[in-house]
């Protein structure tokens, strides 16, 4: 069974990588770790996640595409000796799909707070003028004036 698809208008080509990216942000449920989004200014985001527990030779951040991905993996410390383990320390994969044009400036660790940067630059508006030609072969054209 095919499923209608919100891009599926013949008015709307090329956007297919964006109902991709909207399946992927569908699929991707799981909460942990928590995070935030914050406008820090008119161009700049931050993404903030809290990443108590892991160091930052457990996290990689990563840009595929126009995908951020942020990975986490805890090595274990047969030596501990837990009697009530609360902190999370799970594996995990959380990804962002970032629009065009958005860059990433940086990342940084604080108290158990991964900080990623993120810039998007002012784009103007381009108006482009496309110029019609025309197609008709010679032997069309002729026709046209003896008629």
């Amino acid at each position: 069974m095919s499923r209608l698809s919100l891009f599926s208008s013949p008015l709307l080509l090329g956007f297919e990588q964006f109902e991709q990216a909207i399946d992927r942000a569908s699929k991707s449920t799981d909460s942990y770790p928590p995070y935030n989004v914050e406008k820090i200014s008119e161009h700049q985001l931050r993404i903030t996640l809290a990443v108590a527990g892991f160091s930052m030779d457990d996290l990689s951040v990563q840009l595929e595409q126009n995908q951020l991905v942020v990975k986490g993996k805890m090595q274990n410390d047969e030596s501990r000796i837990f009697l009530h383990r609360g902190i999370g320390g799970r594996q995990f994969r959380k990804a962002f799909i970032l629009a065009d044009g958005i860059e990433v400036v940086g990342a940084s660790m604080d108290n158990g707070l991964l900080h990623i940067d993120l810039e998007q630059p002012l784009n103007e508006a381009e108006v482009k003028t496309i110029k019609i030609e025309s197609r008709q072969s010679p032997k069309d054209s002729g026709r046209l004036l003896e008629g």
